[in-house]
């Protein structure tokens, strides 16, 4: 069984392999859901040591149904993350009937050569999953990150234990959203080889100064003031219980 950290920060990483997390999924941009994070952060997450980095390709947030410019940009930040380090890439591209494209996710695996690639959670959007499921292993994917279609993985639970079954060893299956402790032995029970988690907590920032009359992000209902990090406590208590 092994774990992954979603994390945006270079500190999130250094808190995983810490905590004997096997490897992350480096993103930045929570509120979007995660997207490509900078050449930089890929960089000094790529010099700690026994932790593997896999990089979120996603050119924006929104939907997967990508134009030609921003699959021509997934390629490219394909390559600069092998270029700093990156061991795996994670993706995912559909067609606009809410089908895997398998076409263009070939071509990605194919520019990933040498990398292991995770088509995320865009499968959970997909109209047929049964069939999404076997899409994604004809196009050469490494794993599946899914929550079984819904929102939260212990919600999708049957659809992840369906996934195990179709997979049968093809394709890695890992379940992931909303894996905390309290379900983490039972997704791991349904047979996936690896869980997926954030376990994150929000702290008060150090500004002391704060302008009321302005909100960055554009959202008042956003603490900008607010700071994510990685809940340590929570991290072991997964880390243990999977282990029993």
């Amino acid at each position: 069984m092994k774990t992954e950290l979603c994390a945006y920060s270079v500190d999130a990483c250094r808190v995983a392999q810490r905590l004997g997390v096997n490897r992350v999924e480096l993103c930045a941009s929570p509120a979007e859901g995660g997207v490509t994070p900078s050449l930089a952060t890929i960089e000094r997450v790529a010099q700690i040591a026994n932790l593997d980095l896999s990089v979120m390709i996603r050119p924006r947030g929104g939907d997967f149904l990508y134009s030609d410019d921003e699959f021509q940009t997934m390629l490219l930040d394909i390559e600069r993350a092998r270029t700093a380090g990156a061991t795996g890439v994670v993706f995912g591209i559909l067609t606009a009937d809410g089908c895997v494209d398998v076409e263009r996710t070939r071509h990605l695996v194919e520019a990933s050569r040498g990398m292991e690639t995770t088509f995320h959670r865009a499968v959970d959007m997909t109209a047929d999953y049964e069939r999404a499921i076997e899409d994604i292993i004809a196009a050469g994917c490494t794993r599946i990150l899914t929550s079984g279609g819904y929102d939260k993985a212990i919600d999708g639970i049957d659809n992840i234990r369906r996934a195990v079954e179709i997979a049968r060893g093809r394709i890695e299956i890992m379940a992931g959203s909303g894996v905390v402790a309290s379900n983490a032995r039972a997704l791991r029970d349904v047979g996936v080889d690896a869980l997926h988690f954030s376990a994150k907590r929000m702290v008060r920032g150090a500004m002391e100064y704060r302008n009321p009359r302005i909100s960055m992000g554009g959202s008042a209902a956003v603490d900008e003031y607010a700071l994510r990090v990685v809940d340590e406590d929570e991290v072991n208590e997964i880390l243990n219980l999977i282990k029993l």
